[in-house]
């Protein structure tokens, strides 16, 4: 593990602990503090923890941290950093270990000098933590001894999350590092179940493991162990450790594609205080993949080192393109062009970060934008002058970029005139459309095939309730380039009646966070109504590709869903009973002593107007799935592996993961 803080203290002590304020609040609205109390939140504190041990990494004093997921439900995250101070802060009175877990805006990390960089900014993460845990204990071993705090974040009688008992000495020990163990508070933590009813959300091993692997990923280095103990008889353990770090990161996400060049571009460069570090990878794919990071912390709203990035990026191969004479005289590249079919990760290390919230979602300091054009320019003119035959690739394929793109826009103007010739409204004449027009209350089904359509038209409510039946299968968008888009009869379709238009007069591009112009956006629920059968998975995976692809604010801004049709009809005696899954059929079964008429409903075509009401379009009794983004970087991965190009990696994928089908939905 490497570090540039050359600077940071030895003696990490109490007097380094500074104190900003109390701990009610989060109590009373942890969606501020957590973003929510559903699996998300939860999972957001195990991150709050591991961020803390990872800033010990970041200062060069921690080599390994584990994560353990114990059979009681309860989350333990150790690390063999300095350990937290055990001395009394003078502000507070109180040990610097009780000040930390108790005061929100008290730590290392405001100039004290106990940390140089860091990711937990706001200094809230472990109070926060503690204030939503039913109890929390904290093991430090330091200054040749082991000691030990237990807080109660529900605490009658007491602060909240104050300490059972003050710190005590365990014993004596030569070890140094923390151990913070908490137990999620079921009376704060809580999501809805498909019934509508709440249960108390489990963590998922899958996606916290994504996170803990981007972590070792971006600290090469260092280990990260993540182990689920909570059966017993399968204990599932992890281990991530990547040396390479950034670059081996690239080459993760490239797996399933065919690169223009081995290995990844690197840069690695202190710039003012800034350090910079980034790893750029092109491949033959018409996608850009870039994400962005802070102090270890996820921007996937970008920020000035992803503007710093793709200014260097546009200057470098640009200058390159001309000076080579590869492209034409009086011709230019424009920065879509440039970046066509690249994979990237920017990451800078900041000592004072400011984000846009205290969700982190994007990096504002001006100086981390001069610093990376500054490295990235640098270097990667540098690079393509001794690569010349790579260089050369990556000029050809941004040239071809250009072609597709001035093509596309041909292709979007004559279908515009065609629109406007056709229908008056310049909405395609398929859809049918609702009276409402405020896009808040209003809601579009997506449905497959034209006798679906027909009864879902006659089903809905047409006061918000819009309809576009799509025929067949609709391009695969991993495939094709942008212009395809735009030749394609049902994505022009939903173009155009969803109301996907750009801000300004560009052309929609994936992976494009910044285009699409949510404003214009006609409805706020678009839902994906597709048969329970394979054609219908394949084209939900379609449609969530070019949704994932060409429209991901979409599905940020929560606007999209996928409808939850019956599989089966039950009928005995007067009493009806649809069911959703084989699981519901047999519980619905038992209870009508297994008698009955059962019908499997193959497609949507086959239930009545009423029927497709009751089970599936009522906002009363439908159930609708909401899709969301987890993992950026892994949904790309998936989404190449699933629908681009490359046979193997597809089949491998389906021959491992094969024995979790199921034909539930």
């Amino acid at each position: 593990m490497t570090t540039t803080d050359t600077d940071i203290q030895q003696d990490y002590s109490a007097e380094q602990i500074q104190v900003l304020e109390g701990l009610e609040a989060v109590r009373k609205r942890p969606g501020m503090y957590i973003g929510g109390v559903d699996q998300k939140a939860l999972h957001h504190c195990i991150f709050e923890i591991v961020d803390n041990s990872v800033d010990e990494a970041l200062a060069g004093f921690c080599k390994r941290i584990s994560v353990t997921l114990n059979s009681d439900d309860s989350i333990s995250v150790s690390d063999d950093g300095r350990g937290i101070p055990i001395g009394v802060v003078e502000k507070t009175g109180m040990t610097a270990i009780e000040t930390v877990f108790t005061m929100l805006h008290a730590g290392g990390k405001f100039g004290g000098g106990g940390y140089k960089v860091s990711g937990g900014l706001h200094g809230v993460g472990a109070s926060c933590v503690n204030a939503v845990s039913e109890k929390m204990l904290v093991t430090v071993e330091r200054d040749g001894g082991k000691h030990q705090i237990e807080f109660r974040g529900n605490n009658p009688g007491g602060k909240v999350g104050g300490p059972s008992e003050p710190l005590k000495y365990v014993e004596p020990s030569d070890n140094h590092g923390t151990t913070v163990q908490f137990w999620p508070d079921p009376q704060v933590f809580k999501e809805n179940t498909e019934d509508g009813s709440e249960k108390t959300p489990k963590v998922n091993f899958d996606k916290v493991a994504a996170r803990l692997r981007e972590m070792a990923f971006l600290n090469a280095g260092l280990e990260i162990e993540f182990i689920d103990e909570r059966n017993p008889e399968e204990i599932n353990r992890e281990s991530y450790l990547f040396e390479g770090g950034i670059r081996t990161y690239v080459e993760f996400l490239n797996q399933s594609k065919s690169s223009l060049h081995k290995p990844p571009i690197y840069v690695f460069k202190n710039i003012d205080e800034v350090i910079v570090e980034t790893a750029i990878q092109y491949t033959d794919t018409y996608s850009e993949a870039i994400y962005a990071f802070a102090n270890n912390i996820n921007n996937p709203d970008g920020g000035t080192h992803l503007t710093g990035l793709k200014n260097a990026l546009t200057r470098s191969i640009g200058d390159y393109a001309k000076k080579s004479g590869i492209l034409k005289s009086g011709e230019s590249l424009l920065g879509e062009d440039i970046r066509e079919g690249i994979t990237s990760i920017v990451s800078v290390k900041v000592k004072d970060p400011q984000f846009e919230s205290q969700t982190k979602v994007k990096l504002l300091n001006n100086e981390v934008q001069s610093a990376v054009y500054s490295a990235v320019n640098e270097e990667l003119a540098d690079w393509l002058e001794k690569n010349p035959k790579e260089a050369k690739a990556i000029v050809n394929k941004a040239i071809q970029a250009k072609n597709a793109r001035e093509a596309a826009k041909k292709a979007r103007n004559l279908i515009r005139r065609q629109s406007v010739l056709e229908s008056s409204s310049g909405l395609p004449g398929k859809l049918a459309d609702c009276s409402d027009r405020d896009p808040e209350k209003c809601e579009v089904y997506l449905v497959e095939g034209d006798s679906a359509g027909g009864s879902a038209k006659q089903g809905r409510n047409r006061n918000f309730q819009a309809i576009l039946p799509l025929r067949g299968k609709i391009l695969n968008v991993e495939r094709a380039r942008t212009g395809k888009i735009y030749e394609n009869t049902e994505i022009q379709a939903m173009i155009q009646g969803i109301g996907l238009s750009t801000k300004g007069d560009e052309l929609l591009r994936p992976n494009e966070e910044d285009v699409l112009d949510l404003k214009k956006v006609r409805y706020h629920k678009i839902i994906i109504m597709t048969d329970a059968d394979v054609d219908g998975s394949h084209i939900r995976t379609l449609l969530l590709t070019f949704f994932f692809r060409y429209a991901r604010p979409l599905i940020a801004a929560g606007y999209l869903y996928v409808a939850q049709p019956p599989l089966y009809k039950l009928e005995y005696k007067s009493k009806t009973q649809y069911c959703y899954n084989d699981t519901q059929l047999q519980v619905a079964l038992a209870e009508m002593n297994n008698k009955g008429h059962i019908q499997r409903f193959k497609g949507l075509g086959e239930m009545m107007p009423d029927q497709l009401w009751d089970t599936t379009m009522n906002p009363e009794t439908r159930v609708l799935k909401k899709v969301e983004i987890e993992d950026a970087a892994q949904a790309d991965v998936i989404f190449d592996i699933l629908m681009g190009d490359e046979v193997e990696p597809r089949r491998k994928f389906i021959e491992e993961h094969s024995v979790y089908a199921t034909l539930d939905v």
